[in-house]
């Protein structure tokens, strides 16, 4: 599931919702392949907004945003279709369909892989099948294959949306605000999770974040925003709290923390 593809570049971006709220203000911006990017904000800053569009959900209103050198297309069609395949995205309310099994979940993942029909019937290719349990054991859930989604713990059916992505054998994946519905133990789990799937398959990854702390601990770079405009673009390793201040536009409070005595 590795890849050396998975650039993303913003030429001047604008995007302005139908109510006039603006959620990207002329943002230019690189992301290499590879690369872990954690992306920071008030709640309305832009964050989702830049997420979605990197995959199409949310089409730009003017500029040009591009994957692998190949400007994302703006309406639906194949092209769409084709970029899609090849971004994973992962929720914070996980999307999985409860009722039907791990596996299952998983194998959503294989759709725009093979025709229609044999995910209809469920007659999957073996091929896919080693797929979705390859990305089962890399999240560590292999023996929940079988398992009703209903009946896992919120931190284990976020692993089953991580392989779902995975499934698709991405170059990138898009994590809005995978953690924020995880207690700070489990939070931590899947930032690793994240991380290490990173490092060992190449894959470009962008995650929003609410937690500064977490944003600090995993990031290898940030992207702040404010009012849809990018104003911070730096290394984790040397982000101050001041830069903080000036990416939220106010003094952070213990909200905007995880409880670090959690961490596990």
């Amino acid at each position: 599931m590795s890849s050396t593809q998975g650039a993303i570049r913003f030429s001047k971006a604008n995007i302005t919702y139908p109510n006039g709220v603006v959620g990207m203000k002329s943002l230019d911006l690189e992301i290499k392949p590879g690369e872990f990017v954690v992306v920071v904000g008030s709640s309305g800053a832009g964050k989702s907004t830049l997420l979605r569009a990197v995959n199409g959900l949310n089409p730009l209103t003017s500029g040009e945003v591009e994957v692998d050198g190949i400007a994302v297309p703006q309406k639906q069609g194949a092209e769409l279709r084709a970029l899609r395949k090849r971004v994973g995205m992962i929720f914070q309310d996980f999307r999985l369909v409860k009722r039907m099994s791990v596996m299952s979940n998983v194998l959503i993942g294989r759709l725009a892989h093979v025709p229609g029909w044999r995910a209809m019937f469920n007659l999957w290719p073996m091929h896919d099948r080693e797929v979705a349990m390859q990305a089962l054991e890399r999240v560590g859930i292999p023996d929940k294959a079988w398992v009703k989604a209903s009946e896992l713990s919120g931190g284990q059916q976020q692993r089953v949306g991580i392989a779902r992505a995975l499934a698709q054998e991405p170059a990138i994946i898009l994590a809005d605000e995978p953690v924020a519905s995880l207690d700070p133990v489990t939070t931590h789990q899947i930032m690793k999770d994240l991380v290490r799937i990173n490092r060992e398959l190449g894959i470009t990854t962008l995650v929003n974040l609410h937690f500064l702390d977490l944003a600090r601990q995993y990031g290898q770079r940030i992207i702040g925003l404010r009012f849809g405009e990018l104003v911070y673009d730096g290394s984790a390793a040397t982000v101050t709290d001041e830069d903080f201040r000036d990416i939220y536009g106010r003094d952070f409070t213990e909200d905007d923390l995880l409880d670090e005595g959690s961490e596990g």
